[in-house]
């Protein structure tokens, strides 16, 4: 089978727009993580701030197992982070009543607040973003980056 010059340019043409996409993703995750970093509280990270908010917005216990895998991340990182969280008050971790090898984790009345207060300082910046390149063309790129998001969790 052979392979025409057509073929050989739309499949250039092909990567070349995947590798622009995901320069493009790599890039805005960058600056909105600086951009939103510098926004929250005193001594909260990212990591922090995404787990106060999974556990808000589930509102029911998670083990540390399900968040690691929630966030794609190793239990030893999760571990550190939950330990950071409960250090500031901001989570309660109790042991499974059934297994005593389990834990369960829920946010505190503290991590709650510390969560809002979060949401409160970066919350003005990203919609300014959002109003500057203007609603209608944010929820047309939606679908898009929610499909790209589908496919990469699929492959990990």
């Amino acid at each position: 089978m052979t392979t025409t010059k057509n073929e050989i340019e739309r499949d250039q043409s092909s990567d070349r727009l995947a590798a622009s996409l995901f320069a493009e993703v790599f890039i805005a995750d960058q600056l909105s993580r600086s951009l939103i970093s510098h926004a929250l509280p005193r001594g909260m990270q990212i990591s922090h701030f995404s787990v106060l908010n999974l556990l808000a917005h589930v509102n029911e216990e998670r083990t540390p197992a399900q968040l690691a895998e929630a966030f794609h991340v190793t239990r030893g990182a999760m571990t550190n982070t939950l330990s950071r969280l409960e250090w500031a008050g901001h989570i309660h971790i109790r042991p499974d009543w059934d297994d005593a090898r389990r834990k369960f984790v829920s946010i505190s009345p503290a991590g709650r607040a510390a969560r809002d207060a979060a949401i409160a300082a970066f919350m003005p910046i990203i919609a300014e973003v959002v109003r500057d390149i203007g609603a209608e063309r944010v929820r047309l790129a939606l679908p898009v980056l929610r499909e790209l998001r589908r496919r990469l969790e699929g492959d990990s």
